[in-house]
């Protein structure tokens, strides 16, 4: 950041910095269809980080074949912006997915715990992350049975 001056002549001096342009930015959503259009579900400022990214992954509790209408509201990421889509049910976890579950503050806690020295989140890494076969694995192994599954999130009907 800088110092410059006011470029509308006001006679003061302005802070400026230069544009971040983040390598890759990491989102998880709701649901994505086909086209890699993202509901997130709740108002954010997704899409401009997305814009600014070089590349965007986003993961969501489901894939669907097409968004509805109605879903392109302020919670939507057009798939344009959107270079990969993976499906990931509690891909947010332990962190909440609003729409979908609240956040698992027991699981919070313990990351709180582990993050305070590095070798003991070493430790919850090597747990949580690098210890386990995949995601399916994780979802197995830390998420609580029917974590927050009472039917707030939209899913497809059978047989869609």
């Amino acid at each position: 950041m800088m110092m410059a001056p006011d470029p509308f002549g006001r006679g003061f001096s302005t802070v400026v910095a230069k544009a971040m342009r983040p390598d890759v930015a990491v989102f998880h959503g709701l649901q994505a269809d086909h086209a890699g259009n993202v509901r997130f579900g709740y108002a954010n400022d997704n899409t401009i980080l997305a814009e600014a990214s070089r590349t965007v992954i986003v993961t969501v509790e489901e894939v669907v074949p097409e968004l509805p209408p109605e879903a392109r509201d302020a919670t939507f990421m057009p798939g344009i912006l959107v270079d990969a889509v993976a499906e990931a049910m509690y891909g947010a976890h332990p962190a909440g997915c609003p729409g979908a579950y609240p956040v698992d503050d027991a699981h919070m806690a313990l990351y709180a715990r582990d993050a305070r020295t590095d070798a003991d989140f070493a430790a919850y890494l090597r747990r949580t992350v690098f210890g386990l076969a995949g995601h399916e694995a994780y979802v197995r192994e830390f998420v609580p049975e029917g974590w927050g599954r009472s039917g707030q999130l939209p899913l497809r009907e059978a047989g869609d």
